[in-house]
């Protein structure tokens, strides 16, 4: 049997995930998952723990060896360098600057390392094993702590001239707004959980001069804690303001969706996390504004759906580049 290793680091957490060869789907080929608390301000403290959850999986799986380990991939949210394999300065690991991660792993474990940011991973997942089978012509967009996209153009992973290609987090949709990548009234300000966070409490604060709090947020002191999951839950409730509130994020997702379209003219474009969890609060809204602003030829061509591979989307991503 061939097995291969996925690292997915994050801004909170890591994880170590051993698969075994060749895939199917997740129930079948995820053997084994190990999540850590990432150290975002001293990447040797999490690359310590990475070393010791491998060289356990190698002490008790029996067959696995360096024989039989087919490689190692790993997500990671960037900017990074994926040719020299090295992690540059992800605003989520403040810590992790320039980390040669690749190098230090090949050194360790004499097998072929390779490395994506979190959203071409996914990408690549998606491609491989999930909504994307067999399509050619595909955007995933993360849709989650923040909003950014991995494009799959002509059968192949596109990565841009210094693998900065689909930061669409960064594209602006209006002067003003939820400030998201650093820009306010950015895709990301509305299309993110950071974002609908931000936007809820834009609205919450208005509601608040009127003496109109919601149920859900009945006290000012409660507005710096607000989440995406409170407004979605409080939308799925049925509340009026927080239905409101997705619906402006629905609004923008389509105006975004509608650049993507205009540009790429894909077949398939999938969204993960929120827009998995919460389809039904943001797809009418969503259409209806895609619809309006891109190209109807293109239109016609592209369907838009939440990502199949749901919960394990995150452990197959790394695993996936090993089999790509």
């Amino acid at each position: 049997m061939k097995y291969c290793i996925g690292i997915d680091i994050g801004g909170t957490k890591c994880s170590v995930v051993l698969g075994k060869m060749p895939f199917s789907s997740p129930e079948t080929s995820l053997i084994k998952k190990i999540a850590f608390e990432t150290e975002p301000f001293s990447p040797n403290v999490s690359l310590d723990l990475m070393y010791r959850y491998i060289d356990n999986l190698f002490h008790t799986i029996p067959d696995l060896s360096s024989d039989t380990l087919s490689g190692i991939g790993i997500s990671c949210g960037g900017p990074l360098d994926s040719k020299n394999g090295v992690i540059l300065n992800p605003p989520n690991l403040p810590g992790w600057v320039r980390v040669p991660i690749v190098r230090l792993l090949k050194e360790r474990y004499h097998c072929n390392v390779v490395m994506q940011n979190d959203a071409n991973a996914c990408a690549v997942a998606e491609w491989k094993f999930g909504a994307g089978k067999g399509y050619h012509n595909i955007v995933f967009l993360t849709f989650g702590t923040g909003m950014g996209a991995g494009l799959i153009l002509n059968g192949k992973l596109y990565c841009g001239a210094n693998d900065m290609a689909g930061e669409i987090g960064h594209i602006s949709l209006c002067d003003y707004g939820p400030v998201g990548y650093g820009k306010a009234g950015s895709f990301e300000g509305f299309c993110s959980g950071n974002g609908i966070a931000q936007l809820a409490r834009i609205r919450l604060t208005e509601a608040l001069q009127t003496n109109r709090l919601p149920g859900w947020c009945p006290k000012r002191e409660m507005l710096p804690n607000i989440s995406a999951k409170d407004v979605a839950d409080a939308a799925e409730a049925g509340d009026p303001l927080a239905i409101s509130i997705y619906q402006e994020s629905g609004n923008a997702l389509g105006k975004g969706l509608a650049i993507l379209v205009d540009i790429l003219n894909p077949e398939l474009i999938i969204l993960g996390s929120i827009y998995q969890r919460s389809e039904n609060l943001l797809f009418p809204n969503m259409e209806k504004m895609l619809r309006h602003m891109a190209l109807p030829c293109s239109v016609s061509a592209c369907r838009v759906c939440p990502c199949a591979l749901k919960d394990s989307l995150g452990d197959f991503a790394a695993l996936s580049l090993v089999a790509e």
